[in-house]
């Protein structure tokens, strides 16, 4: 009923015609009005885990490197060089002559300062797998850094340059992360100059900002704004009072599309769709997934294109890894593929001692469609599913405890494109999300993850992919999408981090 009320509210300002909306792209007064519906308890971006609040990180605060989403390759940020001193040891050297937003020079002290904050556990961060490879941090010199690894950790650039914010060491010393919930400081594009509760946020442009890959911004001023449901956010947009949304029903960017002024896109996210197998729980006689003819029967059952395509929608696409394709690692051509068959499905069902199938419960945390549909698929070849949606928390904490058979799971491996980020988590033995139990896997995965010669490394990553596809320890589904909707005013792109830069973003 609410989609259907959204459509018809879209459907009211099409007839009314949107061309009559004053202002519908704020380019007169050079402020990018955006809305979404996340609020943020602490702007801290060490003390959060949503993407809104990445988001606003990029814009006020900076980190040692950037990964150029474009390229690929490592920038250099509020560090100008690194080296690798050692197979533990990474020397930064800092950029000279940048000021914090509040007048504070940035140096080696405050990279030291941030890092050994981050690894230290009594600061109880939110983020604490972002950091914890770091053993800690040494400064050389006012400018020079090196940290020290717990262990060789060849993917540490890709945590440097994704979320290790540098934080104003003499400032947050002072304020610490409820200082910074209420004024937040950084080095980045853009100055925090407003924040309303979790309602509200207002930045401007820094003018003084140095530049590198970021910058400087174009857009004079951004505004948040935080409201509370899918409704609210499409029909503000539609009024001309914002310019961005972002994450709401795929359903309704045909709608969106329709409208002159507004442009929509589905956009492929790095976060992957897949089932989530508890091998282990109970007695292996008596749990049909610990049987591999049993899980690879799944693979086969399900219509992984039907799905991309009636229901994800947009740019996704099939995955047949256990990881995104486009990651350090991930490997396609060394996963097995299991094409829609459900002939074969019923078939391994049989030679594995289920000719009538059997009895399961799948729990998702997303799409109650998305589950639906392959609750459909597995009757159709003699599985009987009950199906359920629940919140994301609460499914990772009960799958945990072994109370749910499968998941089906995504996973966005905090935009990090190397599978050091996914496979542990699941295959590797190092969590509670990880019910496969297999140590062969599990030890091949770990030694990947240490191994500083890159071809080895690899190679250790496909034979990992390989097996987990063989063995269907996984039952990979799909890419996701991110749909964003802005007005044609801006000129603003996508990427599959699921992170909006919006220091790229102009006005056309």
């Amino acid at each position: 009923m609410k989609r259907f009320l959204l459509s018809a509210a879209i459907a009211a300002f099409g007839l009314a015609g949107l061309g009559a909306s004053p202002g519908l792209a704020n380019k007169a007064d050079d402020t990018l009005r955006i809305v979404w519906k996340e609020a943020l308890p602490n702007v801290d971006p060490h003390y959060n885990q949503l993407r809104s609040g990445i988001t606003i990180a990029t814009l006020v605060m900076d980190t040692l490197v950037m990964k150029d989403p474009r390229s690929g390759k490592f920038e250099p940020l509020l560090a100008t060089s690194w080296e690798w001193k050692d197979d533990t040891t990474i020397r930064f050297v800092l950029r000279q002559g940048v000021k914090f937003h509040n007048g504070e020079a940035f140096d080696a002290d405050d990279v030291v300062y941030t890092l050994n904050y981050l690894v230290d556990p009594k600061n109880k961060i939110l983020t604490p797998n972002n950091s914890s490879f770091i053993k800690q941090a040494v400064k050389v010199d006012p400018y020079t850094v090196d940290v020290q690894l717990k262990a060789p950790f060849p993917s540490a650039l890709e945590y440097f340059s994704g979320a290790l914010f540098i934080y104003p060491n003499e400032y947050h010393s002072k304020v610490g992360p409820d200082g910074m919930a209420k004024n937040m400081v950084g080095t980045g594009p853009y100055v925090m100059k407003e924040i309303n509760g979790v309602s509200r946020y207002f930045l401007t442009k820094n003018k003084d900002y140095f530049g590198g890959i970021k910058g400087p911004a174009s857009i004079g001023n951004i505004e948040i704004r935080v409201v509370n449901d899918e409704s609210t956010e499409m029909l503000e947009l539609m009024s001309g009072k914002a310019d961005w949304i972002w994450k709401f029903n795929a359903d309704q960017a045909p709608l969106l599309n329709a409208q002159p002024k507004l442009q929509a896109v589905l956009s492929e996210s790095m976060r992957i769709g897949f089932l989530n197998l508890n091998l282990v729980s109970g007695d292996p006689a008596s749990n049909p997934l610990a049987n591999v003819k049993v899980r690879q029967a799944i693979s086969y059952a399900i219509n992984k294109k039907d799905l991309v395509k009636f229901l994800v929608q947009g740019e996704s696409r099939v995955v047949d890894t256990p990881c995104f394709p486009d990651q350090f690692g991930c490997n396609v051509d060394a996963a097995v593929k299991y094409e829609y068959s459900p002939e074969k499905a019923k078939a391994l069902l049989a030679e594995a001692g289920y000719p009538n199938g059997f009895s399961t419960k799948i729990v998702g945390a997303r799409s109650a469609q998305w589950v639906a549909a392959v609750q459909e698929d597995l009757k159709k070849v003699g599985i009987k599913v009950d199906a359920s949606v629940i919140q994301g928390a609460t499914l990772v904490d009960l799958f945990g405890q072994g109370q749910i058979p499968i998941g089906y799971w995504d996973w966005g491996a905090y935009s990090v494109m190397d599978v050091s980020a996914t496979l542990p988590v699941f295959v590797g033995g190092q969590s509670s999300s990880d019910k496969v139990g297999d140590k062969e896997v599990a030890e091949i995965v770990m030694k990947a993850g240490t191994e500083v010669d890159q071809t080895k490394r690899k190679a250790l990553y496909d034979q990992a992919v390989k097996l987990i596809s063989e063995r269907a320890l996984m039952v990979p589904l799909h890419s996701f999408v991110v749909p964003y909707a802005f007005t044609k005013e801006l000129d603003f792109k996508a990427f599959p981090d699921e992170t909006p830069r919006f220091f790229w973003a102009s006005w056309k």
